[in-house]
């Protein structure tokens, strides 16, 4: 029987729930339930086994823990209730909505488990006992052979995200869960898709279930401008950091990666780039994970990097931009990632990266969303200069519509007096310093037209003729106008995690004198040398060979680069970040350095080897122990 969701539901209090929980549903704010939870929790009150078709962040999750948490007997604290994840992210987000539902049920307990988490907590915690367990598959099966979790009184299985289980290989697993549980219990599954495999588990170990199905997100981008942009893993970074400087009516962002890793480390390096950023995974509580919404809502953050499972449920209107940064596993994945924006009759923007070798998933997508995904190339330095300069001048023609300029009109006057300098010369040194932070211009930039856009010129072609011609005749030398630079070198793409443009190596004289600095990250912050080294020469520009000795103490390091840096290149070294820290280099003073490395011993006179040199001409010498 396929039950059809009441899209008119008028609240949660029409749907059999018990007032502690719908005290609790007041708490966070829920007035209505959605489709798929006015669909769900009659059906699952009333007893049935339920077949449920929805997309992730469609709600289930309180579609299922609402009924399950109604049928706990608190004073029981055995597993009356099992929770089946495909990973340790979903697991703790399940587990926490439990919790928070729960919140006028004193007493009661949920405990998730999964792999990677010590055997001997969740042991301990099992043997104080939980009313449901939250757990993936692989570790339920460990725990079911030890029998530290005994089932025996369950009541009510729920499989989430059952296709999800399938593609992670753990379907075998499953079923033999199954096979492990009271034959009477209720059970429900859910499932973005229904493949076969999945809907033969469902009719093996569901008792005449009643079917739910949601209508498919595909309708959620129609509000939703597309594009993708071709680029290398190493180009990213730089491509995103440019597109975000040049797109319009940018208001706020949530870019998605794949992993948790992936969210700290792409929102440390935006941050160091001068963006209001939060990261958001299943590592975060969900105290903090509502913090970061709130924030993202409040505008006091401007982007969120997030993974799928963090993000599920995250509903902010000023979303503008939806950022694919890591390409999803599949397309529902994508429809629900790009339908976090366009809300609130407001249109929105989706922007796919894609490496070269995932070009395939693009026709997928197209054929998915029913829509054409247009190109996008990577702005250049110029037209990035070109939107800097438009917003620096608005700000200045508002600062004049707005703002008393008496006092700055005299000491501009005053100025070119006194220093017989230019209006012009004054304005331009003022634009400078206004934009030290944040320069007008990138490298690469046309230095003297920013509007013009930049771009690499393409050899002449009279010069690349000849060179054919020569090959042709089977020259083997090139006569010497050919050296001249006709045909620009090209840089290697940056590495990801380094800065966003390429850095000229500075030239220091051979030989020059060296100087000890001090830098602000030791060995309590875990930095390696080679990770200093790294830093200044990507940063600064300077060259391996002039980084000298570098000494690691507990807060701080010292090392050695060539005397008397420049200003522009000391503010450089100032901000490099290492570890997320700040060097703050700076000049060590006389005497504030000192070696405290033991002195290298020398082995014992007995020990030494020396060579017998006593052989025929022309022979290698042979090493020998001396004889005591």
């Amino acid at each position: 029987m396929t039950t059809s969701p009441d899209l008119n539901a008028a609240g949660f209090d029409t749907l059999g729930l018990a007032q502690p929980l719908l005290q609790a549903l007041a708490d966070v704010g829920y007035e209505t339930p959605s489709p798929i939870q006015a669909a769900c929790i009659p059906v699952l009150l009333a007893g049935h086994d339920l077949l449920g078709e929805a997309q992730t962040g469609t709600g289930k999750t309180a579609a299922f823990a609402l009924p399950l948490l109604q049928k706990i007997d608190l004073k029981r604290a055995v597993p009356q209730a099992l929770i089946l994840t495909p990973t340790r992210e979903l697991a703790i987000q399940v587990a926490e909505a439990l919790q928070k539902y729960a919140h006028h049920m004193p007493g009661f307990h949920v405990l998730p488990i999964y792999g990677g988490q010590s055997m001997v907590v969740q042991l301990r915690a099992l043997s104080r006992g939980a009313h449901v367990i939250v757990g993936t598959p692989g570790r339920v099966m460990d725990h079911l052979e030890r029998k530290s979790l005994v089932l025996n009184n369950l009541s009510m299985l729920v499989l989430d995200e059952a296709d999800e289980m399938l593609r992670m290989g753990f379907i075998d697993d499953v079923k033999w869960i199954l096979e492990h549980t009271p034959a009477t219990r209720q059970t429900a599954l859910f499932s973005a898709t229904m493949p076969d495999v999945i809907r033969r588990v469902a009719h093996a170990h569901l008792r005449e279930p009643r079917e739910v199905k949601i209508r498919s997100a595909t309708s959620t981008v129609v509000a939703t401008s597309q594009s993708y942009c071709q680029t290398h893993t190493g180009q990213k970074l730089e491509a995103l950091t440019r597109i975000l400087e040049v797109e319009d009516d940018f208001d706020a962002a949530l870019i998605f990666v794949r992993t948790k890793t992936a969210t700290v480390e792409l929102a440390d390096k935006l941050e160091a780039r001068g963006y209001s950023v939060a990261a958001l995974n299943g590592d975060l509580t969900q105290g903090l994970r509502e913090q970061v919404i709130e924030r993202l809502k409040a505008g006091t953050i401007d982007i969120v990097v997030a993974t799928d499972v963090a993000a599920r449920g995250l509903d902010v209107a000023r979303v503008s931009h939806v950022i694919n940064y890591d390409v999803p596993y599949d397309t529902e994945a994508y429809v629900h990632r790009i339908g976090r924006t366009g809300r609130a009759g407001r249109t929105g923007r989706a922007i796919l990266f894609l490496a070269p070798r995932e070009m395939y998933m693009l026709k997928l997508i197209e054929r998915a969303t029913k829509q054409k995904i247009s190109a996008l190339t990577m702005p250049t330095p110029g037209e990035v200069a070109n939107r800097r300069v438009a917003q620096f001048t608005q700000q200045v023609v508002d600062i004049i519509k707005t703002e008393k300029l008496d006092f700055f009109f005299d000491v501009v006057r005053r100025m070119e007096g006194e220093q017989d300098i230019a209006a012009r010369e004054i304005a331009a040194a003022l634009a400078w310093l206004a934009t030290r932070e944040r320069p007008l211009q990138m490298p690469g930039a046309n230095d003297h037209a920013p509007r013009e856009l930049a771009s690499t010129p393409a050899p002449a072609p009279a010069a690349a003729q000849e060179r054919k011609e020569r090959k042709a005749a089977g020259a083997t030398t090139k006569p010497a106008g050919d050296y001249a630079p006709s045909e620009p070198r090209r840089e290697r793409p940056a590495k990801e995690g380094r800065s966003d443009t390429p850095v000229k190596q500075r030239s220091f004289a051979e030989g020059g004198t060296m100087q000890r600095y001090r830098i602000e990250i030791g060995r309590n912050q875990g930095v390696l040398p080679k990770e200093i080294v790294g830093a200044i020469a990507n940063e600064a520009g300077i060259a391996g060979k002039d980084i000298g000795q570098i000494n690691l103490f507990e807060d701080y390091s010292s090392v050695e680069l060539p005397a008397n840096l420049s200003d522009d290149l000391m503010d450089i070294l100032r901000r490099i970040r290492v570890r997320q820290f700040a060097l703050k280099t700076r000049v060590m003073e006389p005497g504030e350095f000192v070696d405290t490395r033991p002195p290298r011993r020398a082995p014992p006179a007995g020990d030494r080897k020396k060579p017998d040199w006593k052989k025929p001409d022309g022979a290698k010498p042979v090493w020998k122990k001396r004889e005591h």
